[in-house]
């Protein structure tokens, strides 16, 4: 096989000539041996390349080096590049006592898909209780754009793009920022039953404005004028718009429930939840087709149960109803279809259905960064499959990348893979962002905890368990820290405490577990994890992959909680 300059794999890409690697155009720093070996597993991939041909090409026979140390030592530092790993590899795959082989596919590289984000439109009414109404807007067309296929445009989530709300930031800082081609600005004005919207799409090389249209219409009419906004705006930059959006419901009332919904339960706050519920409930109940609605009702009974506002599993029997109504009026939602998958694996621990809503989903939407994101988490990660979950969280963020909570899910994965550096530096870039953010302090107590780093582990924990109001969950992995770090006094006193809170509302069993295993009283953690499994407490999900549970996988006791979750040991 011939060199070629560049070549692509994954999200990677080698530019042999000039010796770099880079992901999604990031430069990744390797050095010489590393990447040497890189191109040459490159130039006969598909092919085992001897360990002997590697040393003839690496280091010839009159330089004298430990050739097997420094060749393991390139290859690990390779591999740690790529996010790669020897037992289930992606890309190099290890042939005992033969040599290496690339075994991931090539590519030259293809013709860039232009990136687009739709900004948030401002809400011209000037009353703060109008807001739902410009977020939805947004969400809309955005949503509208990206379904037009990943193959022909590229749009960044509603998450990332809410960021820029209120941002005195430039369309030139923006798109350096997100590295997009366009970006979409308007503005919105809702009068009773009457909406004036102006829209304009801004090329950003130039900052050249390439089209620009106001929308006046009676507010029933706010589904054509969304569609004739995200059709213009595909004309404009080249792409073949294949049909219009449906219409998601003929009850205007209704649709405004939901829209008000969605954006109390994006506050992630229990007022936002309670709110968000009877939104949701009153939607349903006035259009009993409208699909988008109970698909939300679903999305809340899971941050609902996630989030310990109510027992997981009494959450999850409501959720999962919701999220089969769903499906049966519109079986084309592949959120709802991962969501589904979620729903059965913690109702059931049925894997082959999470499997198959899972497969569905990816089927639908292979680009979308919730159905990737819900993949990684719902199937990959708890059957051990680290590195798979790792590359769907990154390719989630392609089209997310201010998202703090995939961010965030990104650094768990890396300390489940023992990559506790990796996580720590996520947990950095989450708290930079935005240093109030309780899971980003709960991280880094995770990572500096396994590395013996107490003292900042413990007071991370603090911080978290200060953020989130004292939530049981957070209370639960703070007791395991004081308790490997030595302050047992501390950690058996937050064990009477969340006794005490469990009086009267829903404490997760894990939490109790986690000291009891803190303290060495690993009969009292086994008890609490068998609670857990039947409480169908989330925590339990990652138990094959937890690094802190390595010193009692050999008991008999550990095997039979696997079992119980219809996981292989």
């Amino acid at each position: 096989m011939t060199i070629r300059r560049i070549v692509r794999f994954s999200n990677y890409e080698v530019d042999l000539s000039a010796g770099h690697l880079r992901k999604r155009g990031v430069k990744i720093r390797l050095r010489d041996q590393s990447f040497e070996v890189l191109a040459i597993l490159l130039e006969h991939a598909g092919e085992v390349v001897p360990r002997e041909d590697l040393r003839r090409r690496l280091w010839p026979e009159h330089v004298f080096v430990d050739f097997d140390s420094n060749l393991n030592t390139a290859i690990a530092r390779l591999r740690e590049a790529l996010n790669d790993s020897a037992e289930h590899p992606r890309f190099i795959e290890t042939l005992s006592k033969r040599g290496y082989r690339f075994i991931a596919s090539l590519s030259e590289p293809a013709a860039r898909r232009p990136r687009l984000v739709v900004l948030p439109f401002a809400n011209l009414s000037g009353d703060p209780a109008q807001e739902y109404f410009s977020d939805a807007i947004t969400e809309e067309i955005s949503g509208g754009l990206a379904g037009l296929g990943p193959e022909h445009l590229a749009v960044i989530a509603r998450t990332t793009a809410m960021h820029y709300k209120g941002s005195q930031k430039d369309v030139a800082q923006i798109g350096r920022d997100l590295t997009v081609d366009y970006v979409v600005e308007g503005s919105v004005l809702r009068a009773g039953d009457r909406i004036t919207a102006s829209v304009q799409l801004i090329q950003v090389k130039d900052q050249t404005h390439l089209w620009t249209k106001r929308y006046d219409a009676d507010l029933q009419d706010i589904f054509s004028v969304e569609n004739a906004v995200f059709q213009a705006i595909a004309a404009q930059i080249g792409v073949v718009s294949r049909c219009a959006a449906k219409k998601p419901t003929e009850n205007l009332r209704a649709y405004n429930l939901y829209l008000q919904g969605r954006h109390q339960m994006f506050k992630l706050t229990p007022e936002g939840m309670v709110r968000a519920k009877q939104c949701f409930e009153e939607a349903v109940a006035l259009d009993r087709e409208f699909a988008l609605a109970y698909d939300s009702l679903a999305e809340l009974f899971w941050y609902l149960g996630f989030l310990g506002v109510m027992p997981p599993k009494q959450a999850s029997s409501t959720g999962v109803l919701a999220a089969i109504r769903a499906l049966e009026l519109d079986n084309t939602l592949a959120e709802t279809h991962a969501l589904l998958g979620w729903y059965r694996k913690e109702l059931d621990y049925d894997w082959p259905e999470v499997h198959r809503e899972m497969s569905r989903a990816l089927e639908l939407k292979p680009a979308s960064p919730v159905v990737r994101f819900r993949y990684a988490k719902g199937w990959l990660l708890p059957h051990g499959r680290i590195q798979e979950a790792v590359a769907e969280i990154e390719g989630a963020l392609e089209s997310d990348p201010l998202s703090m909570d995939m961010r965030y899910w990104l650094g768990i994965v890396f300390w489940l893979g023992r990559q506790y550096d990796r996580a720590i530096e996520e947990g950095r870039r989450i708290l930079e962002q935005d240093p109030a953010y309780a899971p980003g302090h709960f991280g880094i107590g995770l990572y500096c905890r396994e590395k013996g780093m107490y003292d900042e582990a413990i007071a991370a924990h603090r911080r978290a368990a200060e953020l989130s109001g004292g939530a049981p969950v957070m209370l639960g992995w703070l007791g395991l820290a004081l308790a490997q770090g030595g302050n047992t006094g501390e950690a058996r006193a937050l064990l009477e405490r969340l006794h005490g809170i469990a009086l009267k509302a829903y404490v997760p069993p894990t939490s109790f577990a986690w000291i009891h295993l803190g303290l060495g009283e690993i009969d009292a953690a086994f008890g609490w994890m068998d609670r857990a499994i039947d409480a169908r407490d989330h925590m339990m999900t990652p138990i094959k992959t937890y690094p802190f549970l390595d010193s009692i996988r050999p008991d008999p006791r550990y095997p039979a909680l696997l079992r119980r979750m219809n996981l292989k040991p």
